[in-house]
């Protein structure tokens, strides 16, 4: 069944999204590991992620953990460090579907000031023809009320839609809600899934 509209997730599939490795080339790799143990800061992160204030959500965190409190701190004031940089290939393809009249969508874990941190620094963040933002929506993947929203909002068939996510648990729950799948370990294999798809020619997706 040929899809209606292709829909991205955007960390580690348009743009990486990589904080471990910027903590490993500030403070160590072993201090990152000390730390990532005794603080949940990705869990912190959930929560700016369904909307709660970026800045006062990880200093705040910050003060409930002063033994961590400087490499806490980080995370909001070096957030583009470890979102970075795009994924060149990824946006390419973006582009090329677009430029076939394919609708293209974002759904995407992303608080509400991260978003517009990272709406300045990439401008193709601008092209989607929709974009569902958990933080603005107030919930994330992978709880099923997000996809059901995107489904009601839209109006395409589950089955018409093409959604690409680099965490398996994200894609999982799409598939179950009967959404055609792909699971993003690179834009190689991604732009192979949109010429199997029909979506685009192999030279239009460089292949």
């Amino acid at each position: 069944m040929r899809p209606e509209a292709v829909i991205f997730d955007i960390g580690n599939v348009l743009i990486e999204w990589q904080p471990e490795r910027h903590y490993d080339r500030v403070i160590g790799e072993a201090a990152r590991k000390r730390l990532f143990a005794e603080v949940d800061l990705h869990g912190i992160n959930d929560q700016v992620d369904r909307g709660a204030d970026f800045r006062a959500t990880i200093y705040g965190a910050a003060e409930d953990n002063p033994a961590h409190a400087v490499a806490i701190r980080m995370w909001h004031d070096d957030w583009m460090h470890m979102a970075s940089p795009a994924i060149p290939r990824s946006v390419a393809l973006l582009r090329a579907l677009r430029a076939k009249g394919v609708p293209v969508f974002a759904l995407t874990n992303f608080g509400v000031g991260t978003f517009e941190i990272a709406r300045k620094a990439y401008p193709f963040l601008e092209e989607f023809d929709r974009r569902y933002v958990s933080g603005h929506m107030q919930v994330i993947k992978p709880d099923p009320e997000i996809y059901a929203r995107v489904e009601a909002d839209c109006g395409i068939a589950p089955g018409r839609l093409l959604f690409a996510d680099d965490r398996q648990d994200n894609i999982d729950a799409a598939a179950v809600r009967g959404w055609q799948v792909h699971l993003f370990d690179g834009p190689e294999g991604w732009a192979k899934r949109l010429v199997q798809a029909g979506l685009l020619t192999a030279e239009e997706a460089e292949i």
